[in-house]
């Protein structure tokens, strides 16, 4: 079935309104409405074969996403997946280093979210033609620009290390599922009422990990990190996230205030792209005992290469649509273990979930052998939209049965979100004119 020619690429604007109840919100981004360029690739088979992919964002700026989109579709309309996946390698390059479109990136912004929502969906494509789950499937990585950090020959030593134990990790993974800590308790758009009440059914549902969004108000942060800490009790775990909205030393000052409430994690203290600011900031936290997460936009395999050797995060963050995609992110999974630093992926959003599970059970079985300081994060919106959601079972992500990425979106939610002509846009539109 590799024989199959692509013949047919689509892309939907499909936004869901999260704003209205704040849903999302943090100190950045205050009125998220939680969004994916929906990408769709159709091919000649007799069956019907398609493949379905993604990226996320969270609002305005989704149509332009779907413009880059539309843009790159020509470098895969008429390829068999045969073609691409024989040399995966250099088909990321064709996308990514496009002669004329690599000026708008390279490897950044709208062009990488719209080559990671394309890829997304070759990969879905391979692995329903496959019948097995991507994270299996390894032959693609792009070391350009990161020898000096990972050598594909240390890559190939790092998964021949794990083999040993890899069919009991997987065996673990199908009984017990991959950890996870839970982001929907505490938006920062929340009253301490739903505080209160999410977590307490958090707690009664096995959850023992909890994110906080910060960085607005000290007191206020002050005021619900204490209800947090004292409804979770000082054994669960709990971390905070500031969403890139502090300078480096401000940074230090506000959580160096919060330390008493005992913190695994900083989430993204400040702007994304400053390595040698985290580097600081790491250093300053570590005597609290407080670590640097960061991650979910950085948007290449080198800036993780730098905040590696920097020593400028003590937990990586990989998002599944930030990135180019599957490759990029075996990349820099692939790094964090040579680095010896966990990775607890970025998720949440739309479809987040669904597609970054196979990428930290591949992580765990194939690769780095260690649950460690190791958890991804769970939000539980807009599952119901997808044809094979994320199923959690004692705070725990069970791994997937159903071949793809589990990216394939139900249509008729697809129908009723797009933008601006569905269903549910044309409402609120008509509710915006009474």
């Amino acid at each position: 079935m590799q024989e199959n020619k692509i013949i047919k690429l689509t892309v939907r604007d499909v936004r869901f309104p999260t704003s209205l109840e704040q849903h999302g919100s943090d100190a950045m981004h205050t009125d998220p409405d939680y969004s994916v360029a929906y990408v769709v690739l159709e091919t000649d088979s007799d069956a019907a074969l398609k493949g379905y992919g993604l990226t996320f964002t969270v609002g305005r700026g989704t149509e332009i996403v779907v413009c880059a989109v539309k843009a790159l579709s020509t470098l895969v309309v008429g390829k068999t997946l045969k073609e691409i996946v024989s040399d995966f390698r250099g088909f990321y390059r064709l996308l990514s280093s496009d002669g004329q479109m690599r000026w708008v990136g390279p490897e950044k912004g709208v062009i990488q979210l719209a080559t990671a929502a394309i890829l997304n969906a070759v990969w879905d494509l391979w692995a329903r033609v496959e019948g097995k789950d991507p994270a299996k499937l390894i032959s693609c990585i792009d070391f350009r620009y990161i020898t000096d950090a990972l050598t594909e020959q240390e890559a190939l030593d790092i998964l021949v290390k794990a083999k040993k134990g890899q069919k009991n990790r997987e065996e673990q993974m199908l009984k017990e599922g991959y950890p996870a800590y839970t982001t929907s308790c505490a938006w920062l758009g929340y009253t301490d009422q739903q505080l209160t009440q999410l977590c307490s059914e958090a707690l009664a549902q096995g959850w023992t990990k909890f994110k906080v969004k910060v960085g607005a108000d000290l007191q206020d942060d002050i005021r619900r990190c204490s209800l947090i800490r004292k409804l979770i009790g000082p054994n669960n775990t709990l971390m905070i996230d500031a969403n890139q909205r502090w300078d480096v030393n401000e940074a230090i000052t506000w959580v160096t205030k919060l330390a008493e409430f005992h913190p695994l994690w900083i989430e993204e203290p400040t702007c994304p792209d400053d390595v040698l600011g985290h580097a600081s900031i790491s250093k300053a936290l570590a005597p609290l005992g407080i670590g640097v997460a960061t991650g979910e936009q950085c948007h290449n395999r080198v800036m993780f290469k730098q905040f590696l050797q920097a020593a400028a995060l003590q937990f990586v963050q990989i998002d599944s649509c930030r990135v180019g995609s599957v490759n990029e992110n075996l990349a820099i999974i692939l790094m964090a273990a040579k680095f010896n630093v966990p990775v607890c992926p970025h998720a949440g959003g739309v479809g987040l979930c669904e597609l970054v599970q196979h990428l930290i059970l591949f992580d765990y079985i194939s690769v780095s052998a260690s649950l460690n300081n190791r958890m991804c994060e769970y939000v539980d919106h807009l599952h119901e939209h997808f044809k094979s959601p994320t199923i959690i079972r004692n705070a725990h992500y069970i791994p997937p049965k159903d071949p793809g990425y589990s990216c394939e979106m139900l249509e008729e939610s697809v129908q009723k979100h797009q933008y601006p002509d569905g269903e549910v846009w044309r409402a609120i539109e008509q509710q915006g004119k009474q």
